[in-house]
């Protein structure tokens, strides 16, 4: 039980820190109105991996300390992070874990954007559609080329294979 605890708070570490390295190492697509973050891939692990969903939560902050000058980012950022983890860990179909990202971080962050841009004022809905779409569209090539890349190959690695619960063998298939 307690090596089983060990794996599990090593694995989200290991996560976190793969999320926060992939997210500086290109600064320029990871931050913006219009950004592919690389890291994004990863939030598919909840599917398999439960420990996953802290470790992107606290990679995702970790990076927006460093990367985003603006502690709004630091809550909301982290937070789209968070919910679109759970909204995975939720998905029974593989095909369907890389969609709450999308859209959890083309509204949440095309919102985020949007504010910073126009404020509340007559041009935010304006302002929102254009950053949730060019948001979404980065987290669509991230989740859905690079995370089904991701979903596809890990079940093919017995270590990776040996590290999902029981509970969740089904989903290898």
């Amino acid at each position: 039980m307690r090596n089983e605890l060990t794996r599990k708070l090593c694995t989200g570490g290991i996560i976190a820190a793969l999320y926060a390295v992939l997210t500086l190492i290109l600064p320029m697509l990871s931050y913006g109105p219009i950004q592919i973050r690389f890291s994004e891939a990863l939030t598919i692990l909840p599917f398999f991996l439960p420990e996953a969903i802290p470790g992107l939560a606290v990679g995702c902050f970790i990076a927006n300390i460093i990367g985003s000058p603006m502690p709004i980012d630091w809550l909301l950022g982290t937070s789209a992070t968070l919910l679109a983890a759970l909204l995975t860990y939720l998905t029974r179909r593989k095909w369907l874990a890389p969609l709450p990202p999308v859209i959890c971080n083309a509204l949440i962050i095309g919102a985020e954007i949007a504010w910073f841009e126009a404020g509340l004022g007559s041009g935010f809905a304006a302002a929102f559609a254009y950053n949730a779409l060019t948001v979404g569209i980065g987290e669509l090539i991230a989740c859905y080329v690079l995370g089904m890349l991701l979903l596809k190959l890990l079940p093919k690695n017995p270590y990776f294979c040996k590290m999902v619960p029981a509970s969740r063998a089904d989903r290898l298939n």
